[in-house]
Formats: structure tokens, C-alpha cells, sequence
């Protein structure tokens, strides 16, 4: 499948709504403490840079980097819309945001995860692209509802 990438200012309603989704549905299958999923206002951090998937007219998937600095990455609320599933859109857009962690110099990409079934595809895709479990980093804690991957990049 052939998207369009781009980066996304968070103005759009689609991308809003797609963004509020994102987030009810972690806080339905993880507890609130356990939801690391940003919402619009920290999406709009500037060590964060957000993008979009289009499909034609149909934003097909979210997903944004945030800088943690000394060469290191992570991957942040990472979605494709339900109708998108299963048509390569995240792994489009996980290329695409190692593209450009590469671009900017960054060394590792990490990201947290989650551990109920609903998460399993997410964590094949990551780990069909080279990801490896490993222990918390940054502020997060062990956690029974979260995995963390990083990859060397």
C-alpha cells in the first residue's frame, strides 16, 4: 500500500479524532496508570514531531518520535485506523520514522508497548523489524501491562 506521510500540525479533525480513539481504547484495555499514550497537548512538545498517513482523503495512521536525547529515540503513539488494518500502514510508518530518527542522527529507537492481546500484532511488527525486548528506560517502570523493544538503528 502507498501512503502519503507527512508531518502533521494536530489541527486536522481527523487526525484529532484519530487521536482520541488511540487513546480510549488504551485506556480500555490497560489501567490508567499503565497508559503511556500522549494526547494532543504533549504531542505538541517540541522534542516530539508528529506525522500522518493518508490514503487519498483517509488519514490512515499516526505515529511520532519523541528526542530523549543522547542519540536515543522513541516511538510514540503509533496507531492506523481500524479500516486501514492489515495493509501495511504501520510498518510504513515505523519505516518511516526510523528514516528520519536515522536522519537526525539518533542511534537506538525505543519504545513501551503494551502486554494484552490486543497489543500482539504491534509487537510482531516490531519485532519482524528488528526490535528487542528489554527493560524499562527513560521514566517508565516495570510495569505487568507494558513490554518494552528497543533497536539499534
Amino acid at each position: 500500500m502507498a501512503v502519503r506521510i507527512r508531518v502533521d500540525d494536530l489541527s486536522g479533525e481527523a487526525t484529532r479524532s484519530l487521536i482520541a480513539h488511540h487513546l480510549a481504547d488504551m485506556r480500555a484495555t490497560s489501567p490508567e496508570e499503565s497508559c503511556h499514550a500522549l494526547d494532543v497537548d504533549a504531542l505538541r512538545e517540541p522534542a516530539v514531531t508528529f506525522w500522518s498517513a493518508w490514503d487519498g482523503d483517509d488519514l490512515a495512521g499516526i505515529a511520532a518520535l519523541k528526542d530523549l536525547g543522547a542519540a536515543r529515540g522513541e516511538l510514540k503513539s503509533m496507531r492506523v485506523a481500524d479500516a486501514h488494518r492489515g495493509r501495511g500502514v504501520g510498518r510504513a510508518l515505523l519505516h518511516h520514522v526510523m528514516g528520519a530518527a536515522r536522519a537526525r542522527g539518533l542511534s537506538t529507537l525505543w519504545l513501551e508497548t503494551g502486554t494484552p492481546p490486543a497489543f500482539l500484532a504491534a509487537r510482531r511488527l516490531y519485532a519482524d523489524e528488528g526490535f528487542t525486548e528489554c527493560g524499562p528506560f527513560g521514566d517508565y517502570v516495570n510495569d505487568p501491562f507494558s513490554v518494552f523493544m528497543m533497536r539499534l538503528l
